[in-house]
């Protein structure tokens, strides 16, 4: 079970609204809760339009044992910086905490990769969840077994595996 943590990037996903505060279910123990105001730009008129059900990319502000989770979607100066709601069609799915970490290394060679087989958007949770979209349902899919085939495969049996998609 993943484990908050001040400054992790999540993907949550908006279970109900109290107030002007959203609560998120991030995959820990409790909800996290997201202000309207923790979007750019966002003020008591102009609010975000979060539905029940939407994913959210943002970012703990508090995490510890004995506050509730608090997400953001803004940096320090008040910017998105890619944080914020995360397009409707695209594919939610759950890979181990290991294998994120993999992914989210710097040097890590299986998203470029990935991305010279199609072009596709990418959004990396530290709680375990991937957000994956393609041109196509079948691309995005193809996408998705990788990634989740990855953990378990030498560097070699991945580029064996790219290129017999690819084609070469």
């Amino acid at each position: 079970q993943y484990v908050p943590v001040k400054g992790d990037h999540v993907i949550g996903i908006v279970t109900g609204k109290a107030g002007d505060v959203f609560r998120l279910d991030v995959g820990g123990s409790e909800q996290a809760s997201l202000s309207y105001l923790a979007f750019e730009g966002a003020t008591k008129r102009n609010r975000p339009n979060v539905q029940v059900g939407d994913l959210i990319y943002g970012q703990f502000l508090v995490a510890n044992k004995d506050m509730e989770p608090e997400m953001v979607c803004i940096d320090s100066s008040g910017r998105a910086s890619g944080m914020g709601i995360i397009g409707q069609d695209g594919f939610l799915f759950k890979v181990s905490l290991g294998l994120i970490r993999k992914l989210l290394a710097p040097k890590c060679e299986i998203i470029q990769e990935l991305s010279q087989l199609y072009p596709f958007e990418l959004v990396l949770g530290m709680n375990g969840r991937i957000w994956v979209k393609a041109k196509t349902v079948q691309q995005t899919l193809i996408i998705v077994n990788i990634l989740e085939a990855c953990e378990y495969m030498t560097a070699e049996q991945r580029k064996q595996a790219l290129a017999k998609l690819s084609g070469n």
